[in-house]
């Protein structure tokens, strides 16, 4: 039997993450969403993460599939941490960037904050929310998330928020761009 998972440590939160990607996902051809899958990072990481967002390799993404699984790094990944803190804050961490995850973002359940990194120059750095709280993702142009909203279950705000970075101009040239890579990818 696995371990036992709470509802309010894990299950609920980790709905929550899910809910906000899979939402960026249905309003963004050409990427991919997934929850609790096994990546194919390299002969010594094969990590299951809570949730993953990726472009898909026909689009320009910078995975690949084989036999069903993903291979590669996608480009975000989202940790839902509770009594995992200090492994996904550490040795998860470091596998992730070892492999080119590009962002990072950890929700440390009983801290009450999440943690959002982006890949510089081979290095996690912190991405800041702008003055109004929002974070804005640097690889998914529209997928943004008024963290505190997420932690308190507003998630009325979280939509909201979401659906504003989704009607951005960034947006829509990035599914246009994307789009473009999948024309140029299939001729």
């Amino acid at each position: 039997m696995p371990s036992p998972v709470s509802a309010d440590g894990h299950g609920v939160p980790h709905a929550s993450f899910t809910t906000w990607l899979g939402t960026y996902w249905w309003a963004t051809t050409g990427t991919q969403v997934g929850d609790n899958t096994t990546l194919r990072l390299d002969l010594d990481n094969e990590p299951q993460p809570d949730d993953y967002l990726r472009v898909l390799p026909d689009y320009g993404g910078q995975s690949g599939d084989s036999g069903g699984y993903i291979e590669g790094a996608p480009e975000l990944i989202a940790e839902v941490s509770s009594s995992s803190v200090s492994y996904d804050l550490h040795d998860k961490m470091n596998a992730y960037r070892r492999n080119g995850v590009r962002e990072y973002v950890v929700w440390r359940v009983w801290d009450r904050e999440i943690d959002w990194f982006v890949l510089r120059e081979g290095r996690y750095e912190r991405l800041m929310p702008d003055a109004g709280g929002v974070y804005k993702s640097e690889v998914f142009p529209g997928l943004w998330l008024d963290a505190q909203a997420l932690i308190a279950e507003d998630l009325a705000r979280v939509r909201q928020v979401l659906q504003d970075g989704l009607a951005t101009a960034e947006h829509t040239e990035f599914v246009s761009r994307i789009e473009n890579a999948k024309k140029e990818h299939s001729s």
